[in-house]
């Protein structure tokens, strides 16, 4: 086996076991922000998947699992959300996303799990976007410091 087919497999065994994945991706040399995204909240919660960019690892995966958590207790995510408790000391705020790339540079493996189902399309997705520390505002916030900006690039914008 393969390691594509390894990878997939290890896919599906987490998604039946933990209800989703988390697939972090990053630019080794460090010119693009790393990311990551769920895979199989569109199966295990009928939601639409998420990403979030920017911040380290651990963290990108502790704020999934809290949006898993809410989402599994009732929440329901909508265009334009304010989330608490998913970025201590912060609101986050979901986006739809819907660049042109999402699916094939973004979100790949959750796109190929929902076409696993036999799904037509591509799954919904939201991007969890966070403010400046410093400042607390968001990227599309007058006077958001270009490194927030720079961090999440801005897959709610159609390109």
């Amino acid at each position: 086996m393969g390691f594509r087919e390894e990878y997939e497999q290890k896919l599906l065994s987490n998604v039946e076991e933990h209800g989703w994945q988390f697939t972090f991706v990053f630019d080794p040399d460090g010119k693009e922000p790393d990311f990551g995204y769920t895979v199989g909240f569109s199966k295990t919660l009928e939601a639409p998947e998420f990403i979030v960019c920017g911040l380290p690892r651990e963290l990108m995966n502790d704020m999934l699992w809290e949006v898993f958590r809410q989402i599994q207790d009732g929440v329901k995510p909508v265009e334009g959300m304010v989330w608490q408790k998913i970025l201590e000391g912060h609101e986050c705020v979901s986006r739809k996303a819907v660049h042109k790339d999402l699916h094939t540079e973004y979100t790949v493996s959750a796109d190929w799990f929902w076409r696993q189902s036999g799904k037509p399309g591509s799954p919904e997705v939201f991007q969890l976007v966070w403010p400046g520390a410093q400042q607390g505002l968001f990227p599309w916030e007058h006077g958001c410091d270009q490194a927030v900006i720079k961090a999440q690039p801005a897959l709610w914008v159609a390109e």
